[in-house]
């Protein structure tokens, strides 16, 4: 084969295609040479291509792999690509709200009254239950209790005898019907009206009344608060 018809050599063929892709590359960002006059203005000058339009074009244009490498020096560097925002932290969970424990149904309800007493009696409240096993047993329930100067005792007491239609001595023979005695000066639990304060008695409705007579025994323990 002559000179003339000679097939170019690889090299010459990959600088041949590589040269316009390299001067076309970097029209935008050439700098003017010192000394130069500067060309009339004619608007706005276009805008350089970036290096993501330029990678495109070699895309899109299906440049061959050794032309790529021989127009790199010539492109501009690619735009370092900013780190992606850290995820948010997670939001830390909501504190659970306390448990409340629901109180039984059957519970005494609460007060100073130990679970050793099966009476308790509340004078500020105006209220008497009976408990047992640590659950109620009867009541709350209204009653009366002692005026000032005759105001019933406080304390822990047991009672010491039961009887059933009693009357006051000391009072004109008032009756005491369902007379249970938690102390030897004559304080009872024992029917009477709710709606007046009495000499120093616990007094109960007639039903409430029958009930502490049947349900106390002796020696069970009464607390007053």
């Amino acid at each position: 084969m002559t000179g003339k018809h000679r097939k170019p050599s690889r090299l010459r063929r990959v600088a041949r295609t590589a040269a316009p892709l390299a001067v076309i590359a970097g029209l935008g960002a050439a700098p003017t040479a010192a000394g130069a006059q500067p060309l009339p203005n004619l608007g706005p000058a276009p805008q350089a291509p970036n290096r993501a339009d330029i990678d495109g074009f070699l895309d899109r244009a299906q440049i061959p792999g050794e032309v790529r490498d021989a127009v790199e020096p010539f492109l501009p560097k690619a735009e370092p690509q900013p780190a992606p925002a850290p995820a948010p932290a997670p939001a830390p969970a909501p504190a659970p709200a306390p448990v409340q424990e629901e109180r039984a149904a059957d519970a005494p309800p609460e007060s100073p009254c130990p679970a050793t007493a099966r009476a308790c009696v509340d004078l500020s409240g105006n209220r008497t239950w009976l408990q047992q096993d640590g659950k109620l047993l009867y009541g709350p329930t209204v009653m009366s209790h002692g005026k000032p100067g005759q105001e019933t005792p406080k304390g822990t007491f047991t009672v010491t005898r039961k009887v059933k239609d009693e009357i006051s001595y000391e009072f004109d023979n008032a009756p005491m019907p369902y007379a249970v005695y938690f102390t030897n000066n004559g304080h009872a639990f024992h029917e009477g009206s709710t709606n007046v304060q009495s000499a120093g008695c616990v007094r109960l409705s007639h039903d409430a009344a029958k009930f502490f007579f049947e349900n106390l025994q002796v020696g069970d323990v009464v607390y007053i608060y």
